[in-house]
């Protein structure tokens, strides 16, 4: 799944992290950073996630692509008239 950070608090590794798809929020496992290149979160940050027992886990990067990013924000390559 695909989403956005709320809310992290790195000394308590308390966290929200809101899905794209429905705007749902979910609380981050308390392993939810583990095995990730993620040290710290900050808020807005585009994370991909899984869930597991309603918690948020398994945070990772993903590419634009992965992310699902509009095409309106890397249009096509248009060759320009002269």
């Amino acid at each position: 799944m695909q989403g956005v950070i709320k809310a992290y608090d790195p000394a308590t590794g308390l966290g929200v992290v809101v899905r794209d798809t429905d705007l749902a929020e979910f609380d981050l496992a308390s392993d939810a950073l583990e095995g990730s290149v993620f040290r710290m979160l900050r808020q807005g940050q585009r994370v991909l996630f899984d869930l597991a027992a309603g918690q948020a886990t398994r945070l990772r990067l993903g590419s634009e692509v992965d992310m699902g990013t509009p095409s309106f924000l890397n249009p096509a390559d248009d060759s320009e008239v002269a």
